[in-house]
């Protein structure tokens, strides 16, 4: 009877899931202002993001997602795309073990069948290596839209009378992830340029002017601090307010259907 009461007091002891998102973004005027060719600014992007992933489990962040490159970023000059696949071959190779000896598991969310030869391979091989791993979940987007990832979704579960619980699962399985609890976005811009919209739909959300290479794990620790002074309502009528009935989901999947259709016309 006490071995059950201790394992339940330990339960309730533990700090609840936190799923932080960061837009990833500024490394390209991270080198414009050294005068260094962005290629540099990527590279410094990659150490800042060993910063962040470091630090995350320590201030309590159980997932975090990261906006590495959007379905959008194949229109930037053919040089830079090359840069950045590079990068990513090269992370892939050399960072795995790291994040497996950490108790990372990485997950890839996007498309692979428009990657260079031999990264949907190495992806596959990352995520098998470090899927043991349960002090966090690391989740990095990439050839990601998030328009895209609703849209699978609803096309599979459409045939029904589907609810916004059947389109997150759906999601949930193509390694959307929980709903996201805090979305970041570095270097000053204030959009969420498709990432994560479904699960960001109730995200506190955080823009801050620091150029992505230069955020860290004191930068990180910042945010939430910031994230955890503010009150979270879910479109309630906050603290100490009575709640209503709680009323059944609509069908979102049935009025995107109609949406679609007027669309087509």
């Amino acid at each position: 009877m006490q071995s059950t009461l201790r394992s339940q007091e330990a339960v309730q002891q533990q700090p609840p899931p936190l799923h932080v998102a960061i837009i990833m973004d500024g490394n390209g005027r991270w080198a414009a202002a050294r005068r260094l060719p962005r290629e540099a600014g990527h590279r410094a992007g990659v150490v800042a993001l060993r910063k962040v992933i470091e630090a995350a489990p320590e201030l309590g962040v159980t997932t975090l997602s990261t906006y590495a490159f959007s379905q959008d970023n194949w229109r930037r000059p053919a040089e830079e795309v090359s840069a950045l696949m590079a990068l990513l071959r090269g992370y892939l190779a050399t960072e795995i073990d790291r994040l497996a000896d950490a108790g990372v598991r990485l997950r890839v969310l996007g498309r692979r069948d428009r990657l260079p030869d031999g990264i949907a391979d190495l992806i596959g091989r990352a995520e098998t290596a470090t899927a043991g791993g349960t002090r966090l979940d690391l989740r990095i987007a990439i050839d990601y839209s998030g328009r895209g990832a609703i849209l699978a979704a609803v096309s599979t579960v459409a045939a029904g009378a589907a609810t916004c619980e059947d389109v997150s699962r759906q999601l949930e399985q193509h390694g959307g992830g929980p709903g996201v609890d805090l979305l970041i976005r570095t270097s000053g811009e204030q959009r969420l340029s498709d990432f994560l919209l479904w699960e960001a739909a109730y995200a506190e959300l955080y823009f801050v002017e620091t150029f992505w290479p230069d955020f860290d794990g004191t930068a990180l620790a910042r945010a939430l601090d910031a994230f955890r002074t503010r009150e979270r309502r879910f479109g309630g009528a906050g603290r100490g307010a009575k709640t209503a009935e709680k009323q059944p989901p609509r069908s979102l999947v049935r009025h995107i259907r109609t949406l679609l259709a007027w669309s087509a016309r």
